[in-house]
């Protein structure tokens, strides 16, 4: 398949070096990023997206999105679809939707989970939002880049599962965190507590899979001094969006509100910034009730 990949990133690089691994063409644009393995350069967004069956974006936000949309759309044949992997506010998710169907173009939202390390290694989750019939066309490069692929609705549905999913990512790390620490204090071994949490009611992915504990669980960030697999600076962006969409929706979110909050606090008022969103538990180890 003829593919135009806009945004090579710590994202987009990986998936884009996998498909074109797979065997398919794939021509990419970046700004600043250096190309992937296997992907050959275009001069600007709309040369990679021209004469593409399916242009792929991997961007930081809705107005960036934007931006580049209004560029590679003019270029795009009719028939071909324009297929975001960006996390980005439903709002601009809805308007790419449109501005593409206005084109003649097939769309889909599609986010992702699995981060770096599921860009890497093709194992990551998609979650789309648009047609059947857009969705069946990039269905096959979602098998190359992903280990599944859920298609979620219509217009902004992807979008609207992924802030969901990340919400419930941020307040469950959270209280894995301060369960963690909390233990500490009460002279419970850390491996002792993650042998019982990860076996019983308390049991979430924060902790079976990405434990934030150093040397307990799993290999993840906390055994690499918390080097970002996802940021926390990532993480306070979902969770922005996520009460975005809440208010928008007219949704009572508390607990999405607080974490929303406490990230903010770690991100910019903290030594959060640049670390991975498990280093929670450091920042809670330090700290003393009130």
């Amino acid at each position: 398949m003829k593919i135009g990949f806009i945004g090579l990133g710590n994202m987009g690089g990986p998936m884009a070096a996998n498909l074109a691994r797979a065997g398919h063409a794939v021509r990419g644009f970046d700004l600043r990023a250096p190309l992937p393995e296997g992907v050959a350069g275009a001069a600007s967004a709309a040369d990679a997206a021209a004469e593409a069956e399916v242009v792929i974006t991997m961007l930081p936000d809705g107005a960036i999105l934007r931006a580049v949309a209004a560029e590679v759309i003019p270029a795009m044949a009719r028939g071909a679809v324009l297929c975001d992997c960006s996390t980005v506010d439903v709002a601009s998710a809805r308007w790419l939707h449109e501005a593409g169907a206005a084109a003649g173009l097939g769309v889909l939202d599609a986010p992702v989970s699995g981060g770096v390390g599921g860009a890497a290694a093709g194992t990551l989750t998609f979650m789309a939002g648009g047609t059947e019939a857009a969705f069946a066309t990039v269905a096959p490069l979602f098998e190359v880049m992903g280990r599944k692929a859920v298609h979620c609705g219509g217009a902004g549905a992807g979008q609207a599962a992924k802030i969901c999913n990340n919400m419930i990512l941020g307040v469950t790390m959270i209280a894995t965190c301060e369960a963690f620490a909390l233990a500490d204090r009460l002279g419970l071994a850390r491996q002792k507590m993650f042998d019982v949490v990860s076996t019983s009611s308390g049991q979430s992915w924060s902790i079976t899979a990405y434990c934030p504990a150093p040397g307990v669980g799993p290999q993840s960030p906390a055994d690499n001094g918390y080097r970002p697999g996802f940021a926390a600076d990532l993480m306070l962006k979902d969770l922005r969006l996520s009460q975005a969409a809440a208010a928008g929706a007219d949704a009572d979110t508390p607990m999405g509100a607080l974490a929303a909050e406490l990230y903010r606090r770690f991100v910019e008022d903290e030594d959060g910034a640049g670390r991975d969103f498990s280093a929670m538990l450091p920042r809670f180890e330090g700290r003393s009730r009130g």
